[in-house]
């Protein structure tokens, strides 16, 4: 559902003047200003008065706001029917376990705001969306953006790639420009706009991107030629991949788990890269790809900080869906390809080779204790998070999509 002209539903707290618009001051009233009403678009407090609107309606509806994600509302039934929403200012997401609980909510929220009832989800903030109920599955695809993309920066007539990145070339700031010249050249380029752009489609349904977002975002206060060429990469590497959909529903099991990996010390800076991904019914949900704060004096150190943040991530997972869908009886797998690593995160006895490491990343133990978490190892081979770390030729880069859920769409 969409709100119709959602933040002049919401209700000022305060006394706000505007200027009159132009052409609309009556005859020797040019000099008065109008006092607003309602919140407006443009005004700094509309979203937020417009927001503690919806919380207010939801909550007089019998709905739960989530203590995890503030913009999630659930509520249980009397006879388990439940309904989830998910808030994206105006766009509405809906969840329900039976029609009748569907209606119920959409036409309680009618009653209440002028909505658009857009009927089953098909895209939402720019994805489109499809359901596959003989096999089960739901997809996710920005072909659409992507091909925005390859037009704003007009790469249409550019061939496609095979990879986002050329792992045989690195990047580094050495490539940056050094005289004036090179600087004046870079001047004008479109770099950050680019980034900018790149991420959303990262952020949405290509996390085999995300590595190669982070490493281009290092270069934005410096860029090289070099830099703006392999951007350009990716984003021909998004046009031969942008038919592949994010799918949800091909692990039978309906298995929640979670894989970490960490790249040690290969880039120029000496700081390794954190990556982690997690995965529902064979799809990614959760994923990053994250320089880390400090240089790593060796593999198990790097992967042992990879560990305690995707730790963490899962924490947050287990805590947001155990809300909504009931307390988790079992820990959440998260893999490792780092035997020691694991080793060190199970075991809380004192190690001198560790006592450097700084306080808040052993956070991982204490989870492990608590039994939330439960380290398993994974051969390098099936690591989906190794995606994340570096980059990867063509052959480990079309399995590495195939484990985090990226394929073409089953016809």
């Amino acid at each position: 559902m969409d709100v119709k002209n959602a933040y002049l539903n919401g209700d000022l707290e305060e006394e706000i003047y505007m200027k009159q618009p132009p052409g609309f001051a009556a005859a020797g009233a040019e000099k008065k200003v109008c006092a607003l009403l309602k919140p407006i678009y443009g005004l700094k407090q509309a979203d937020r008065r417009w927001y503690k609107k919806l919380c207010a309606t939801f909550l007089d509806m019998g709905y739960t706001r989530s203590s995890v994600d503030h913009s999630v509302f659930f509520r249980y039934s009397a006879n388990d029917e439940i309904v989830i929403v998910a808030v994206s200012v105006d766009d509405l997401a809906i969840a329900a376990n039976t029609i009748t609980a569907m209606i119920q909510f959409k036409d309680a929220l009618k009653a209440r705001f002028e909505m658009t009832n857009l009927e089953e989800l098909h895209w939402l903030l720019g994805i489109e969306i499809q359901h596959d109920r003989g096999w089960r599955t739901l997809s996710m695809s920005q072909s659409a953006y992507i091909d925005t993309i390859i037009s704003r920066f007009n790469l249409q007539d550019a061939k496609p790639l095979s990879t986002p990145l050329d792992p045989s070339f690195p990047l580094s700031n050495a490539q940056s420009p050094s005289t004036p010249q090179q600087f004046e050249d870079m001047r004008n380029v479109l770099y950050r706009e680019a980034i900018g752009s790149l991420m959303y489609a990262t952020l949405g349904t290509h996390p085999d991107v995300a590595y190669s977002v982070t490493t281009f975002s290092q270069f934005m206060q410096n860029l090289g030629r070099i830099h703006w060429e392999a951007t350009k990469c990716v984003m021909r590497y998004l046009k031969a991949t942008r038919d592949e959909w994010l799918i949800y529903g091909t692990d039978s099991e309906g298995r929640i788990a979670g894989y970490s990996d960490a790249d040690w010390g290969s880039n120029d800076h000496r700081h390794s890269i954190s990556g982690y991904v997690f995965l529902i019914d064979g799809g990614a949900v959760l994923w990053s790809a994250k320089k880390q704060l400090i240089v790593a004096l060796s593999s198990t150190e790097a992967e042992y900080v990879a560990l305690t943040h995707a730790a963490k991530e899962a924490l947050w997972m287990r805590a947001f869906l155990g809300e909504i869908l009931g307390p988790f009886d079992k820990p959440t797998t998260i893999f490792g390809d780092n035997q020691s690593a694991i080793t060190l995160a199970q075991d809380n006895i004192f190690h001198s080779h560790t006592k450097h490491i700084a306080i808040r990343y052993h956070f991982i133990r204490d989870a492990v204790e608590r039994n939330e978490v439960d380290l398993i190892y994974c051969p390098t081979g099936e690591m989906a998070a190794d995606v994340f770390t570096k980059a990867l030729a063509c052959p480990k880069m079309e399995k590495m999509q195939g484990l985090v859920g990226i394929r073409a769409l089953q016809v």
